[in-house]
């Protein structure tokens, strides 16, 4: 079986724990979008692992893990995900493969992201400053841009370098009055990314369709959620790449038909992180008690995570967008505690009742939720590993979300270890 995993929320769903589960039964894992700016988070025992680049599987020894095309790469997280897990003694060497079509995260695409967001003050967008953005920009202007294969070449490299980091200063002077960066400076971190990096570099897409041809089981993990897809999400409150299930032919060179399941993961509420209209919000009491209960603090930034009611309109887009056929739901135990939960099941907007999520900011912030309300439940989930022995409150609760997002769930997350997943198949 060939699975693609994807969160159909605003990200933070708890992917990481859902690939780490399905690569037990994987010869490789695949990270196909995103970059650095994605924070995906592995328990394994007493171990917790924040994987940023790394494919989640990566803590399993005898996975592959491909970083593809569609990534961009940030050689300084890269080479500290590698060398935290030497740390805890789990190597990387000979399973790990990088696309030399994979696009560079340079310093210049930092200070670039930086200096955007700063210049957009109130209206900002809420990025994390990795880069993420600016290097996308420059993956799709064509002119200006690096990619892993171009280590190889370090004169050639020097040169482009010097042209690139010419033209990002006139634009960082103009714009934003700010200091010159230096060109040689990033060409010596380039030589030793090269060093580092090089002996995991080859074309992806090759490896990828052989090993479909030797029969090898393939699973692909996407990053972000799916209402931060650049096409689909809710722009411009969203991420650089796409991040549905769409994204992953494009992202690695396999086509969709190879996948055999399209796995959605979501939360048993809705967080969001930055800026954007998030209609379930619950900025109040209820919300912080979801954030503390749930850690919903950033892998990535460490930022709180603004947090509300489950939104069924938004999961089911994500479900049909992406051509969901099961879903994860994780962090049920989240909701331990609360008397009665409120679930989102349609909008108005502007005085009519619509049950389609519409990906368009000025339309969503338009939009008032219609709820339903629920009996909650107080028991402690995190030891029950069957379905039939969570309360019958928390039974309905799983049920009755399958109903409206017309998907089966397939996995309930009730904690944040392997151990802590109750199977329904």
């Amino acid at each position: 079986m060939n699975y693609c995993v994807v969160g159909l929320q605003w990200g933070d769903e708890g992917k990481g724990k859902v690939v780490d589960i399905l690569a037990e039964h994987s010869d490789i894992v695949v990270r196909y979008g995103g970059g650095a700016n994605a924070g995906h988070t592995v328990i394994v025992g007493d171990s917790r692992f924040a994987l940023h680049l790394l494919p989640s599987g990566s803590v399993r020894p005898d996975t592959i893990c491909v970083i593809s095309n569609g990534v961009v790469v940030d050689p300084d997280v890269l080479i500290k995900g590698i060398n935290t897990l030497a740390e805890k003694d789990i190597s990387l060497d000979g399973r790990l493969l990088i696309s030399e079509n994979a696009h560079v995260v340079l310093d210049y695409h930092k200070q670039e992201d930086q200096l955007r967001e700063e210049s957009l003050a109130k209206n900002k967008l809420g990025t994390t400053i990795r880069g993420i953005g600016p290097c996308y920009a420059d993956k799709v202007g064509r002119s200006y841009t690096v990619r892993m294969g171009d280590l190889r070449d370090t004169e050639a490299l020097e040169a482009k370098l010097q042209t690139i980091v010419a033209y990002k200063n006139k634009i960082f002077a103009a714009l934003y009055n700010a200091e010159s960066i230096g060109a040689d400076e990033i060409f010596e971190k380039c030589k030793i990314y090269a060093a580092k990096l090089l002996p995991f570099t080859i074309d992806t897409t090759e490896f990828l369709h052989k090993s479909i041809a030797g029969g090898k089981s393939i699973l692909f993990e996407g990053a972000q959620g799916s209402l931060l897809d650049l096409d689909h999400g809710t722009f411009p409150f969203v991420t650089s790449s796409n991040s549905t299930s769409l994204g992953m032919p494009a992202g690695c060179g396999v086509p969709a038909k190879f996948v055999d399941k399209f796995i959605g993961v979501i939360k048993a509420y809705t967080t969001r992180v930055g800026a954007g209209p998030f209609p379930a919000e619950q900025d109040n009491e209820t919300g912080q008690y979801i954030r503390d209960k749930g850690n919903e603090y950033g892998t990535t930034t460490g930022r709180p995570r603004r947090c509300g009611w489950f939104d069924a309109v938004a999961v089911a887009y994500g479900v049909t967008i992406g051509g969901i056929d099961e879903v994860a739901l994780m962090h049920l135990d989240t909701l331990s505690g609360l008397e009665e939960l409120k679930i989102c099941k349609a909008y108005k907007i502007n005085g009519e009742e619509t049950t389609f999520f519409p990906a368009n900011e000025a339309r969503l912030s338009l939009a008032k939720p219609v709820y339903e309300t629920v009996p909650g439940w107080s028991e402690d989930l995190t030891e029950v590993n069957d379905f039939q022995d969570l309360p019958v409150d928390a039974q309905n609760y799983v049920r009755r979300i399958e109903e409206l997002i017309g998907k089966p769930i397939t996995f309930v997350g009730v904690g944040p270890k392997r151990s802590q997943t109750i199977f329904r198949q």
